[in-house]
């Protein structure tokens, strides 16, 4: 068996880059290590996992930029060994499609799927300039007039590890739940980045639409919000600088509600769309 190589990382050697990278045992084969780091309560991030197979995707496939990718989550994945197993579906000149999973093993060592993912890839350099939209930047306050975790006098409910990884300023329209007063719309908005100051990609836009506190809490809802499915779709390469990301929710029925995410770059420039839907504990 050939040693394993490692799936180097597109952008410096930040944390997120360490923390996501994946070790090829061999051809669609990779080892990865989940980080403890990236939780939220006890379960491990889902953009930041999506982010991990979409590396393990990008050495697999001839092309090497996400531009959509539709990923089901299956159990909720732990800190600790993983493994991705990826397959090509089909290769053409513009895109490149493939699909992968993510497994773990049990007490016993049977192994469990966490998440499967298809997804299409191809070069976002290479889209022409045009750029036809009615779409506009999300109206976010200043980052100084945001409110981040640090702002807090008490740690805000339900934090966790992944708060410390993220630059985060939220705006304070979207707050009303760390307050105690949820304004019961669904929506939240924040500045958005990483502690390091690792500047944006593709693969870090993966992470940016599911990383900030669920729409759910501005509903009156708390606690754990898991992801069942989540899209994406990465519209172009994003300038350096912080990101405004703005989350909508419009319907929560059955105790499911859908997410509905924009990601604005520094040129104003709306670089990633994603729709998810997620599951929320409803109490009596």
């Amino acid at each position: 068996m050939p040693e394993a190589a490692s799936v180097q990382a597109t952008v410096g050697d930040s944390e997120f880059d360490r923390d996501t990278a994946v070790r090829r045992r061999e051809p669609g084969v990779y080892d990865a290590d989940l980080s403890a780091g990236w939780t939220i309560i006890s379960a491990v991030n889902g953009g930041y996992l999506l982010a991990m197979l979409g590396r393990a995707l990008a050495d697999t496939l001839p092309h090497a930029d996400p531009f959509t990718v539709s990923a089901h989550y299956l159990t909720a994945s732990q800190p600790g060994p993983a493994v991705i197993r990826t397959d090509v579906v089909r290769t053409g000149r513009t895109l490149s499609t493939g699909q992968a999973s993510l497994l773990q093993y049990d007490d016993e060592g049977r192994e469990i799927e966490r998440i499967r993912v298809l997804a299409s890839y191809g070069d976002l350099g290479s889209l022409p300039d045009d750029v036809r939209t009615t779409a506009k930047p999300p109206a976010i306050p200043p980052i100084e007039q945001c409110f981040g975790p640090d702002d807090a006098p008490a740690p805000v409910p339900g934090s966790s590890a992944i708060t410390d990884r993220l630059f985060l300023k939220l705006d304070p329209s979207t707050l009303g739940w760390a307050l105690g007063a949820p304004s019961g719309n669904g929506e939240m908005r924040a500045w958005f980045g990483l502690a390091d100051g690792r500047d944006p990609d593709p693969l870090s836009l993966l992470l940016a639409v599911d990383a900030l506190p669920p729409t759910a809490f501005e509903l009156g809802i708390s606690g754990w919000v898991p992801t069942v499915e989540l899209t994406v779709h990465v519209r172009c390469r994003p300038a350096p600088g912080p990101l405004r990301v703005s989350i909508t929710t419009r319907n929560l029925a059955g105790g499911f509600l859908e997410e509905d995410a924009e990601v604005w770059d520094s040129a104003d420039r709306l670089v990633a769309q994603s729709r998810q839907l997620a599951r929320a504990r409803l109490t009596g």
